[in-house]
């Protein structure tokens, strides 16, 4: 067998990587010359734990190739999947302008019988508009299949190869068969493949971010509420947790989720509400709280400082939307460092991965450091935005000695209470006591 991925963006570099794994061939085509350049030259653009071997196996195997010619790519392809972006527009909406213009470029491409796999995320209804724009140009019999993504950033191969379960929306006998033999490698552990209708299909990604994202926004909502009443939210979190009807995933509090999924896919889901005059109203507290929580220790940092930040070093520990990826993509850190700038404050940071994306971002507003405890030097405060792993066991003796002031905000919860007050840190977390020593 031999596919083709259309977009060698984060999900279809992952997708095309991934099934050449199993042992297809795998074309992968994107209209960037410079990142095609660099794939063929051994140079992955993203950071994505365990993807680089997969990666060069499968290129040295000569399974996984890329290409800027659409046509070449597409070559022999039994199936195509489309992983292109769908960037959020001014109202929430998904932009589907680069799905259905490569929609429009493979109608007269295809010369047999073609599977085209959604695999972006898209609204409800995006299946049936593909199929007409290639059945406007195409002579020859194809489908158009929903088959949403469910790859988390940090884990996504395992993920991939090890699915949860595979959703595949398709009315065809023909595209239902053939795409179950291509997940098959995938599922030998009798993990499910879900059949359904193409719109069922569509839905199904947005319902389960749009789930996700709640649950983390009513736990953020449970942390506020702890500070008011005294309460823990750690414990709560345990108490909840151990509840077989919730679950522990998801529940951990902190400053906001951001990511290029959740946030996007909020919107997308809003909209579609919208559109049919459905007021949609848990989401739309959703993403007024995740706005309200991601500045959520600005607020605490004023506070401390006595309202003035002018000239007062901020260190920044983690930059990413979350660990083990370089992704800043509605990250917390991007507004958090902009607020503190507003206030006349000079940011310090570091984060293993994601620093030259946020300089391409936000340029001099930030001061980028090569490691964890070069950014403490002569810092005023530390704020913790991202849970990398290696920011969970620090020297706090060492920090000590290189700040100014001996406080950290931390908006992930990374320590126990006691330990900071062992240490003698003023210590700010999310949903818990305050420790001032």
């Amino acid at each position: 067998m031999k596919i083709a991925v259309v977009g060698t963006g984060y999900v279809g570099l992952v997708t095309g990587t991934c099934f050449a794994e199993t042992g297809i061939h795998v074309s992968c085509i994107d209209i960037d010359k410079k990142k095609i350049q660099s794939l063929n030259n051994g140079e992955i653009p993203i950071y994505e734990p365990g993807l680089e071997v997969l990666f060069k196996r499968n290129k040295r195997e000569r399974r996984l190739s890329f290409t800027t010619n659409l046509t070449e790519g597409i070559e022999g392809s039994t199936i195509i999947f489309l992983a292109l972006p769908t960037p959020p527009d001014e109202d929430g909406s998904a932009d589907l302008k680069y799905v259905l213009q490569v929609a429009d470029d493979l109608g007269p491409l295809l010369k047999n019988y073609t599977i085209i796999v959604d695999k972006s995320t898209v609204p409800v209804g995006t299946t049936e508009k593909v199929r007409a724009r290639i059945e406007a140009k195409s002579t020859v019999e194809f489908d158009v299949v929903s088959n949403p993504e469910f790859l988390r950033e940090g884990v996504a191969v395992d993920d991939f190869m090890k699915p949860d379960r595979v959703v595949i929306g398709t009315s065809s006998e023909r595209a239902k068969k053939a795409m179950g033999e291509l997940f098959a490698p995938l599922v030998r552990q009798g993990n499910p493949v879900i059949y359904m209708d193409e719109r069922s299909a569509e839905l199904t990604k947005y319902a389960a971010n749009s789930f996700l994202a709640t649950k983390i926004t009513f736990m953020n909502e449970i942390a506020n509420l702890c500070e008011l009443l005294g309460a823990d939210v750690d414990m709560v979190r345990k108490g909840v947790g151990t509840d077989s009807r919730i679950g522990k995933r998801f529940l951990f509090a902190g400053i906001g989720y951001g990511g290029s999924c959740f946030p996007k896919d909020v919107q997308a889901l809003t909209k579609s509400a919208r559109d049919k005059n459905y007021d949609f109203r848990i989401l739309n507290s959703v993403i007024d709280v995740n706005r309200n929580q991601k500045v959520k220790l600005i607020n605490k940092i004023k506070k401390y400082f006595n309202g003035d930040l002018e000239g007062k070093t901020i260190a920044i520990w983690g930059l990413s939307f979350k660990p083990y990826t370089d992704d800043i993509r509605e990250a917390p850190s991007l507004v958090n460092i902009e607020s503190l700038v507003a206030e006349g404050a000079h940011v310090k940071a570091y984060d293993p991965e994601a620093s030259d994306n946020v300089l391409e971002v936000l340029g001099d507003k930030v001061e980028i450091c090569d490691e964890e405890y070069e950014v403490l030097e002569n810092a005023d405060a530390l704020l913790i935005i991202t849970e990398w792993p290696v920011f969970r066991t620090p020297d706090f003796e060492v920090m000590g000695k290189l700040m100014n002031n001996k406080v950290i905000f931390d908006g992930r919860n990374l320590y126990e209470l006691d330990a900071m007050r062992k240490h003698g840190f003023n210590y700010i977390s999310i949903g818990r006591k305050e420790i001032y020593v």
